[in-house]
């Protein structure tokens, strides 16, 4: 059973999506689209842009979920996924892979998401940080006991958590993190605390754009951060959805539950190969690959 891959904020590079553009009239045309939809010329900051300009949440989000979803209708007729599942932002351009939302309705409420993160950012300083080496109940244990908002955000894979909160909270759980014998406790240069209490107010705005928007029968099964599940429901997809942006990233649970159910290859669609990476941290005989565009 074939598992396509969606990866999230972090994997965007300079000339993401050019080749695409050059290669496929289908490619040209959805970029045009996501300009008039965006109201400013995307694929000229993803062809040409700087690091930096890359970096700005409401530039990184969209470009990444147009690489992934501008691939994944270039693949065409030999695009038939098993089961999906994205990670964070992925998670929109996995919904758009299996039908369930259209490519116009996705790009608008990662848009959305995109500017309502940025905002919530500004409300308070926060952030988030890397925990090498420490069960993961651990580290569930000691954020719990820190006095101030400090929270699990992404389980990418066995050993690898992802901290999420207010920078003094955040500082403190390294702290006592290390000393609990982490290999490390890495401060990430990221705008905010995702994924965490922190994400409220933007959770109530995209919520609100999120049950505006037309849901439908997916073709396959969806893995979805909040619950690591399997679901095919457009309203419960909806639900977790607007769940996502205050709760952690299952990304273990979810590699281990496709796994379970029966996942025979992974393939990553979108800029990098982190997830591969990530597979291969659960599974090291499972074969994994990137989409590519022929």
């Amino acid at each position: 059973m074939k598992a396509y891959v969606f990866p999230g904020q972090g994997a965007q590079f300079s000339g993401m999506g050019k080749e695409l553009y050059e290669n496929s009239s289908l490619a040209k045309e959805l970029f045009h689209q996501a300009n008039t939809i965006l109201g400013f010329d995307i694929q000229k900051i993803m062809f040409e842009g700087t690091d930096e300009e890359l970096k700005q949440t409401n530039v990184t989000q969209p470009a990444i979920f147009l690489h992934s979803t501008i691939l994944t209708a270039c693949i065409g007729k030999s695009f038939h996924p098993d089961m999906v599942a994205g990670h964070s932002l992925g998670e929109f351009s996995a919904l758009v892979a299996n039908k369930t939302l259209s490519f116009e309705d996705g790009l608008k409420l990662v848009y959305k998401r995109a500017i309502a993160m940025q905002k919530a950012c500004e409300i308070q300083a926060s952030t988030m940080a890397a925990i090498l080496g420490l069960e993961d109940e651990l580290v569930e244990k000691i954020c719990s006991e820190i006095n101030g908002i400090v929270v699990p955000a992404n389980y990418n894979c066995p050993g690898q958590l992802v901290i999420s909160g207010s920078f003094p909270a955040v500082e403190e759980a390294c702290l006592k993190l290390t000393e609990a014998g982490a290999k490390r406790a890495l401060i990430l240069q990221v705008g905010g605390a995702f994924h965490s209490p922190l994400m409220e107010p933007a959770r109530e705005e995209l919520a609100a754009a999120i049950e505006g928007s037309n849901f439908s029968n997916p073709i396959c099964p969806v893995y979805q951060n909040v619950s690591a599940q399997a679901v095919s429901s457009p309203e419960e997809i909806k639900k977790n959805l607007i769940l996502q942006l205050t709760a952690p990233v299952k990304w273990t649970q979810i590699m281990e539950n496709m796994l379970k159910d029966g996942c025979s290859e992974v393939i990553e669609v979108g800029p990098g190969k982190v997830l591969q990476g990530l597979f291969k941290k659960v599974n090291r005989d499972i074969p994994t690959q990137s989409a590519e565009f022929i």
